[in-house]
C-alpha cells in the first residue's frame, strides 16, 4: 500500500496555547517497504502516525494511502502501540480474536489464522494463557499478532519495543525482521533507537526537533537478514554515525565531557 504525504502540517490549539507539531512534511513510502522514523521526543513522530491512520486530521497538506485521501480510520491498517493494551480477562488467542469481533467478522473463521500468527511470534503454547501470565516481550508479541489478524496491507508501529529490556528488545527486533521478510507488509516504524532504525529499515527518516520536519531520508543498502552481525558491517557504522551527527548538529545529542 503506497503512502504519500505532501506538505503536511499539524498545529494543536488548546485554550490560548498553540503548538506546531509538524511542518511541511513530504514523504513517499512504496508498497512493501519498511520505513523507520527516528527523532527526538516531542518532534511529532506519534502525531504523524495518528494523521496517517485517520485518528487526527492534518492542519495542512494532503495524505494519500493507496491513492485515496485519508479522512477516517482505515480497516486496512494494523497498529501496534507503545503498550500492548491487552484485555486481562481474555486469553492470548481471544485477545487476537477480539479485533475480529470488533470488526463484525465471524470469529470462527479466524481461529486458524490466530493460531498461525501465534506460531509465527513464538506463542503457540501460550494461546490459552492470560496476559498476566506473560512477560513484557510476550505481551508485545501478542499485540503484533493481533495487529495482523485481519491481514492488513500496512502495519504502523509506534515505539513498540520502548518499554522492553535490552535483551528482549534485541530479540524482538530480530523476530520482527523475520516476520516482515515473510509477509512483506508495508511498515512504518517509530523509534528513538538509531540502531533499531538502521537494522530494520529499507530507509530511515530523520526528524528535526519540534516542529517536526524531515531532516534527511537515508537508504539502508544492507543485505537481509541483518541479524546480530548487522552492527559489524561498515554500512551500519557509517549510517549510524551520519544520523548521530545530524542530532549533534541540532543539539539533540551532546558528546559529553571530554577526558
Amino acid at each position: 500500500m503506497p503512502i504519500s504525504l505532501r506538505n503536511v502540517g499539524k498545529t494543536y490549539r488548546r485554550g490560548g496555547m498553540i503548538t506546531h507539531a509538524l511542518d511541511r512534511v513530504d514523504l513517499d513510502i512504496a508498497d512493501g517497504e519498511f520505513v523507520s522514523i527516528v527523532g527526538p521526543s516531542g518532534c511529532g513522530k506519534s502525531t504523524l502516525l495518528r494523521l496517517l491512520t485517520g485518528l487526527l486530521p492534518a492542519s495542512s497538506g494532503e495524505i494519500l494511502v493507496n491513492g485515496e485521501p485519508v479522512t477516517r480510520p482505515s480497516g486496512e491498517i494494523g497498529i501496534v502501540f507503545q503498550a500492548p493494551v491487552l484485555l486481562d480477562w481474555r486469553s492470548v488467542r481471544d485477545n487476537l480474536l477480539f479485533q475480529v469481533e470488533m470488526r463484525g467478522l465471524r470469529k470462527s473463521d479466524y481461529v486458524g489464522r490466530a493460531d498461525e500468527l501465534l506460531g509465527r511470534v513464538g506463542l503457540s503454547e501460550f494461546a490459552n494463557r492470560y496476559p498476566y501470565e506473560l512477560s513484557g516481550g510476550m505481551r508485545q508479541r501478542c499485540a503484533i499478532a493481533r495487529s495482523l489478524i485481519h491481514d492488513p496491507v500496512m502495519l504502523i508501529m509506534d515505539e513498540p519495543f520502548g518499554a522492553l529490556d535490552a535483551l528482549t528488545r534485541e530479540q524482538m527486533r530480530l523476530d520482527l525482521e523475520a516476520l516482515w521478510m515473510a509477509t512483506r507488509k508495508t511498515v512504518l516504524f517509530i523509534t528513538h533507537s538509531i540502531d533499531e532504525a538502521v537494522l530494520l529499515s529499507d530507509r530511515v527518516v530523520v526528524m528535526s526537533p519540534r516542529p517536526g520536519r524531515i531532516e534527511r531520508i537515508i537508504p539502508i543498502e544492507m543485505p537481509r537478514p541483518r541479524g546480530l552481525d548487522g552492527r559489524k558491517r561498515p554500512e551500519f557504522i557509517g549510517i549510524s554515525d551520519e544520523i548521530t551527527d545530524i542530532f549533534l548538529s541540532r543539539g539533540v545529542l551532546s558528546r559529553g565531557a571530554s577526558s
